[in-house]
């Protein structure tokens, strides 16, 4: 079991949810606000989406990206940055025409995703490994592209967080490292129980853990009433953990939860059973990350 655990907070996310409670944040002020609640909760890392301030939908918005980061880098409460460069990769076929996109689709190129890395400098980003039957949508990822985003990545300074939403996409991660395309200690989030990806369950966790480079690092979360479980069983087993609405949206069943919240509740169960989460700082020592000025740690 690991002792000395890495907390991440996905603090809103880009699905519906904003209809189901009242917690989810929306604004660029409420992101970061909430990023900065799961922060003094324990979080050491918040994972950061925007939305359409007016709508509360999905936003790849750059200016709204800059406004959350901002307001949490001014804040006097330290936490790492994750920002989301996976948007803009929704495919829904038009059944008239079904080689181009229906309603709902949003695709954006690998420049289109990184910009607001590459604008903001935070100390981590999401590389979603490839793509994915995702619901009743495609999740679009080519492995061209993929390389394309990780030399942009790299280029930037940022490190990547390898999002990998079944087993096949671990062995792509693998292969960007080979290629030379990922500096340092890879990082690695297993995304468990999502339609159509793999399994929420012990020995998919397993499997996917096992297959890792040796260097590696790796967290696992599980939507719904699976987040917390799929936390525990991911520190057990040497893991790190992950939180937050983006995932699930309750404490308990039928109490809507916050992210400072949930982020206490992982806590809790944590030191139970003898383990602490690490600071930002230890965070940013232990993954091999530059600090928000950009300074090596």
């Amino acid at each position: 079991m690991r002792k000395n655990v890495i907390i991440t907070c996905a603090v809103t996310g880009a699905g519906d949810t904003t209809k189901k409670s009242s917690y989810v944040p929306v604004t660029p002020k409420e992101i970061a606000d909430s990023a900065i609640e799961a922060a003094k909760a324990g979080a050491a890392i918040a994972h950061i989406h925007v939305r359409d301030p007016k709508t509360g939908g999905i936003s790849h918005d750059p200016v709204l990206f800059r406004e959350v980061v901002e307001r949490v880098r001014e804040s006097e409460t330290d936490v790492i940055l994750n920002i989301t460069a996976g948007g803009g990769g929704d495919w829904i076929p038009s059944y008239e025409n079904p080689v181009v996109g229906g309603a709902g689709t949003d695709i954006q190129t690998p420049a289109e995703r990184h910009q607001p890395v590459g604008e903001l400098l935070p100390e981590i980003c999401t590389l979603d490994c490839g793509s994915l039957n995702f619901g009743d949508q495609i999740y679009i990822s080519p492995t061209n592209w993929l390389r394309e985003h990780a030399r942009l990545i790299q280029q930037s300074g940022v490190k990547p967080e390898l999002e990998c939403f079944d087993t096949g996409q671990v062995r792509f991660a693998k292969q960007l490292v080979e290629e030379g395309l990922i500096t340092g200690d890879p990082m690695f989030q297993f995304c468990l129980g999502l339609p159509w990806g793999a399994e929420v369950d012990a020995e998919t966790m397993i499997y996917m853990r096992d297959k890792l480079p040796e260097n590696a690092h790796w967290s696992a979360f599980g939507p719904g009433r699976f987040q917390l479980p799929t936390a525990i069983q991911s520190m057990l087993l040497g893991g790190h953990v992950r939180v937050g609405l983006e995932d699930n949206l309750y404490l308990e069943k039928g109490v809507l939860a916050t992210n400072g919240q949930l982020v206490e509740k992982v806590v809790s169960i944590m030191n139970s059973m003898g383990a602490n989460p690490m600071t930002p700082q230890e965070a940013r020592q232990h993954l091999g990350l530059r600090n928000p000025q950009g300074k090596a740690e």
